[in-house]
C-alpha cells in the first residue's frame, strides 16, 4: 500500500511529499525544506517511522521545489532524479536564489534522469512517470494506478493550473497536456499538487476555470 505524507515548507508554501510503503522504503518528492526547523521536521518523521529513503525525485526544478535537494542527498544518502529537460532550470537556481533571499542555497546535481513512460519504484509499489511540460520544460508527474493517486507538482491545482510566465513556460502546451495526460486518468484519481490542498481529476474536469467543462478561457 502506498502512503503519501505531505509537508508544507518555505515561504512559497510548497508541498513536499514523502512516499513509502509497508517495506519501509520511501521516496522524497520535491524537498522544499530550507530552514533548519523544516528539515528537522522531515527528518524526525522519517526516523520515527523507520523509513529508508531510496531516491529523491523532482517533478520540476523551480527554486521552491529544490531548496532541500542537496541537504536531502547528503542526509539520506539517496540519489536525485529529474527530467533532463529541466537540467538548466535546476542549474539556474544557484544564480537567482540570493535574489529571493535564499543566501544559503546549496546547488545539487542529478544522479540520473526520469523519462516519459518509465516507472519509479517505492518499495513494492510502482508509479508511472508522465511528462506534462508547460509550467516547466521538464515537468513530470507520478501516477500510482493501484490507488489512483497522482503527485501532480505544479501542473494542476484545485481550481487552477501552474503559471506559465516563467522561462520555459508554455501556456497552450500545459493546457493541452493536462487534458490529454491528466484528464485521461480515472475521475476518482486524487491529485496532490505542489501548492495548496489536494483535489480530484473528476472535480477539475468539471470545475477548473482553465481546463474544465466550465472553463472561461
Amino acid at each position: 500500500m502506498l502512503h503519501i505524507k505531505s509537508f508544507t515548507f518555505n515561504p512559497f508554501q510548497e508541498n513536499t511529499y514523502l512516499l513509502y510503503d509497508e517495506t519501509g522504503e520511501g521516496a522524497l518528492v520535491d524537498p522544499g525544506c530550507y530552514e533548519a526547523s523544516e528539515r528537522q521536521e522531515l527528518k524526525d518523521f522519517i526516523h520515527e517511522n523507520q523509513i529508508k529513503i531510496r531516491q529523491i525525485l523532482n517533478t520540476h526544478c523551480h527554486i521552491d521545489h529544490v531548496l532541500g535537494n542537496a541537504w536531502a542527498k547528503r542526509t539520506f544518502g539517496a540519489p536525485l532524479y529529474i527530467h533532463q529537460e529541466d537540467l538548466q532550470v535546476l542549474k539556474s537556481v544557484e544564480v537567482y536564489a540570493p535574489n529571493y533571499g535564499f543566501q544559503g542555497y546549496e546547488a545539487s546535481e542529478p544522479d540520473g534522469f526520469l523519462a516519459e513512460g518509465e516507472t519509479v519504484s517505492v518499495g513494492n509499489e510502482t508509479l508511472k512517470i508522465i511528462f506534462v511540460p508547460g509550467h516547466a520544460p521538464g515537468h513530470v508527474v507520478f501516477y500510482h494506478q493501484e490507488s489512483n493517486q497522482l503527485i501532480a507538482g505544479d501542473t494542476l491545482f484545485k481550481g487552477s493550473i501552474g503559471r506559465t510566465d516563467l522561462p520555459g513556460g508554455n501556456h497552450n502546451l500545459l493546457l493541452s497536456k493536462i487534458k490529454s495526460e491528466l484528464f485521461s486518468l480515472p475521475s476518482e484519481t486524487v491529485a496532490y499538487p505542489g501548492h495548496g490542498p489536494k483535489t480530484t481529476i473528476g472535480y477539475e474536469k468539471i470545475h477548473n476555470p482553465f481546463v474544465g467543462e466550465r472553463a472561461i478561457y
